[in-house]
């Protein structure tokens, strides 16, 4: 028989560590002196403790091996709480492998401009959103007002709305002329459609998304910063982008520089 410290320099596992998994049911002391309460161990107690530092290394927790060393485990759940680990391990490798992807990023971002920019470029998981909606050619990307119009006058005062209203842009790129644009309130629960005034749901998903303080004129500065952002994160587009006036002035003026606008752009892995 051992004593816990000569058992703690052969297994090289802290007598702490030793204490700790006894109080936990997971290797108890061989025997225990009655009248000193010292613990003692044997050597064959070494190949259930090693299983226990190899779970432990796995990443398993202390409670989970202890379900794992259980008697009579059927095999079928050792498999399942394996699989279930190797898929929390898996997770854990994608979510920082792109985390680095966005390090990497910023890194050569400042190494074009060397200099930080002043627009953050996150990915957000948005959720679908319901919304009545308004769609047309318009001019140009600064003459919406009229279909914002139409759009409140028909959805009136029975609409309740549940975030701030945002324009949906439909052309593949950037137009100096005739405009697809959609624009669109949230709303808290479906109602009739009126008019051209369309309900539907706005898809979700991963977003690339920044925020722009200022005013409408100088939204191209944002956009550029998407831009640069795209060229070195691994993402591309896969939708329509979208502003969403977190902050408007009234009435809409294109140099007030109260305003505050996210700018998001459905994206996927490249």
């Amino acid at each position: 028989m051992l004593k816990i410290g000569d058992f703690s320099k052969l297994s090289r596992v802290s007598v702490q560590a030793l204490r700790h998994y006894d109080e936990m049911g997971l290797l108890k002391p061989a025997s225990v002196d009655n009248f000193t309460a010292y613990r003692y161990y044997s050597a064959n107690q070494l190949p259930r403790l090693n299983r226990i530092l190899a779970l432990k290394d796995l990443g398993f927790s202390l409670e989970q091996i202890g379900q794992l060393l259980k008697d009579g485990l059927p095999v079928e759940e050792l498999r399942g709480m394996l699989k279930m680990k190797r898929a929390e391990i898996e997770q854990r490798l994608e979510e920082g492998q792109e985390r680095l992807m966005r390090v990497e990023a910023r890194l050569r971002q400042i190494e074009m401009e060397n200099t930080m920019s002043n627009y953050e470029v996150v990915i957000k998981k948005i959720e679908p959103m319901l919304v009545a909606a308004v769609r047309d050619t318009v001019p140009t990307y600064s003459q919406q007002g009229n279909l914002w119009g139409e759009l409140y006058a028909q959805i009136g005062q029975g609409a309740q709305f549940a975030g701030p209203c945002l324009t949906l842009y439909h052309d593949e790129g950037y137009r100096e002329r005739d405009v697809d644009v959609e624009v669109c309130q949230p709303i808290t629960r479906s109602m009739p459609a009126h008019g051209r005034v369309k309900v539907r749901e706005l898809p979700g998903g991963a977003m690339a998304s920044t925020v722009h303080n200022g005013a409408y004129n100088r939204l191209g500065q944002a956009y550029e910063a998407v831009t640069r952002w795209l060229e070195t994160s691994g993402y591309k587009i896969a939708g329509p982008g979208r502003e969403l006036y977190l902050q408007a002035a009234q009435p809409v003026r294109q140099d007030d520089e109260s305003c505050v606008t996210e700018i998001r752009f459905p994206v996927e892995k490249a």
